[in-house]
């Protein structure tokens, strides 16, 4: 599973919050990392240099093999608190999709 980060023109990402995300994701999901082909997280302050609650975002987008991709996001006060929202609905969407899929 390969993790992409991308961010809008307002956000910078230093190395460790890029550590983080790429940590985070890849833990979050793990279980699923043999289906997942590529996950593209996209970081975005909606409010650029104004301040406010939740104007952070994160949203993921799950690249599996075979299927279209399956998209998630979640605003947050922080981009740490964004992501971990995002991959958790990541986690439930995955859950989802892939157990419709199983054999009962």
């Amino acid at each position: 599973m390969r993790v992409q980060i991308n961010s809008d023109d307002s956000v910078r990402i230093p190395e460790e919050l890029a550590n983080q995300v790429v940590a985070t994701v890849e833990g979050a999901l793990a279980r699923f990392s043999d289906q997942i082909t590529r996950i593209e997280v996209h970081l975005g302050d909606t409010n650029a240099q104004k301040g406010g609650s939740k104007d952070k975002r994160c949203a993921l987008e799950a690249r599996l093999a075979g299927l279209r991709p399956i998209a998630v996001s979640h605003h947050a006060g922080t981009f740490e608190h964004a992501l971990s929202g995002a991959a958790g609905k990541m986690q439930r969407a995955l859950d989802s999709t892939l157990g419709k899929m199983r054999p009962h």
